[in-house]
């Protein structure tokens, strides 16, 4: 946010677009998780003075740098999550990039991308479950598209029914369930709070 500006004014829908984009920046440079990209783009949703958009961006650079000087710091991105005959959970911080595949072969699979860092604004997850499960759990406001197949089996999206968040990131399920179960489900942020917002 530029500082020539009084705090006090009200913000505009540009000025909280402004702020969207950058937190996208940020999630894709690996600064943010999509957790808490979901908190600050509904904070910015409901800012109504340029104090509180600057409150919810202090902690951000205004730029971010470019991708080869922040991928020293990245995490390496998980392009493959497999359980056969087991388990594989995902649910601390960790890196989704543009196209991920999860294998359950009798198995079990959690991906929770509420602590997940996303190489992109759009991700897609390739889903495969036979006679095993996976559950994808994403924050409450973000997109989600599901398609894929089942044939006795299961795909479900029980994605809570609230207004998608303006500049929230896509997430695409391709889920193929033979004789398994995939589901996408949306929960609220996992424990952080929002930063507080004064006038």
């Amino acid at each position: 946010m530029t500082e020539s500006r009084s705090p006090e004014l009200r913000a505009s829908d540009a000025d909280r677009d402004r702020a969207a984009a950058l937190f996208r920046d940020n999630l894709v440079a690996g600064r943010l998780t999509l957790d808490e990209l979901s908190e600050r783009l509904d904070g910015a949703h409901e800012a109504r003075t340029l104090a509180q958009l600057d409150q919810l961006t202090a902690d951000l650079p205004a730029e971010t740098p470019g991708a080869t000087e922040s991928s020293r710091s990245r995490r390496t991105p998980n392009r493959w999550s497999v359980a056969v005959m087991g388990g594989v959970e995902r649910t601390s911080r960790w890196r989704v990039p543009t196209r991920t595949t999860a294998v359950a072969v009798m198995g079990g699979v959690e991906l929770d991308l509420r602590k997940a860092e996303l190489d992109a604004p759009e991700v897609e997850i390739i889903a495969i479950a036979v006679m095993g499960g996976i559950e994808i759990v994403v924050p409450e406001g973000v997109d989600v598209e599901l398609s894929g197949l089942a044939f006795m089996g299961g795909k479900e999206e029980n994605v809570a029914d609230v207004p998608t968040l303006p500049g929230a990131p896509l997430v695409r399920v391709r889920a193929f369930a033979f004789m398994g179960g995939i589901e996408v489900r949306s929960e609220r942020a996992s424990g952080r709070r929002r930063p507080a917002l004064h006038a």
